[in-house]
């Protein structure tokens, strides 16, 4: 991606926190150059990729297969003493018109939730012991104290407010409902480690080769300078 795409989606999420009066802590808003006269106090920041994330999966058409985060809080499990948290929290924009790519996680479960906008639609399928995509059998699904099947593939809607269970090895990919415009998503989890928690099928990247053609509105959760001491 273009470091200008990267920026102009990160303030397009920016402005729809700032629609829905979610307001972000502080190390949300450090500039490039403020982050480097940060010490190790936000060791926590840099060592659970806390912060914004904006991905293109490697496709290198962020309008078509794109997705725009920011991670609120997390637990790092490979340093479990230091960061003793078993939870996760993010915030997750997509426009009409992009595709948050196919994938499960093997460790995390998760709770995405509508936070308002438009309408999500979240296709899920199981998964077979070869971790391959389940096509035939149906899905359990759980929706705000709602449990239900529906059949493999079935396109899940949430509405603002409304929000689904993703269990450990369901695949799930996210898209907008055509016409109702750019949604805002919540997501409630264990621990996230999206360098080695996340099977896409088919294979895709998670973070974007950057190319510099702007200099950067906010760094992004895998690009902190290491603490200054």
């Amino acid at each position: 991606m273009k470091r200008s795409e990267i920026n102009a989606a990160l303030k397009e999420l920016e402005a729809m926190v700032n629609e829905y009066k979610f307001a972000l802590p502080p190390f949300c808003h450090f500039t490039p150059e403020e982050w480097q006269e940060k010490g190790h106090e936000y060791d926590e920041v840099r060592d659970c990729m806390l912060g914004w994330d904006i991905t293109d999966y490697g496709m290198g058409d962020f309008s078509k297969y794109g997705f725009s985060l920011i991670t609120i809080r997390n637990g790092n499990r490979s340093m479990a003493d230091k960061y003793p948290k078993v939870y996760a929290e993010k915030i997750l924009y997509l426009k009409e018109g992009q595709y948050a790519l196919n994938h499960f996680h093997w460790y995390k479960t998760e709770d995405i939730i509508n936070r308002g906008g438009g309408n999500c639609l979240i296709r899920v399928y199981n998964s077979l012991p070869n971790e391959e995509i389940d096509y035939e059998s149906d899905v359990t699904v759980h929706t705000d104290g709602r449990t239900y099947t529906v059949p493999a593939g079935t396109q899940v809607r949430l509405t603002p407010g409304e929000s689904i269970h993703i269990q450990q090895y369901m695949y799930h990919d996210f898209e907008v409902e055509p016409g109702t415009g750019a949604v805002l998503l919540g997501e409630v989890s264990q621990c996230n480690d999206d360098n080695t928690d996340n099977r896409f099928n088919p294979p895709a990247g998670r973070f974007p080769a950057i190319e510099e053609d702007e200099a950067p509105y906010r760094l992004l959760c895998n690009e902190y300078p290491a603490a200054k001491d």
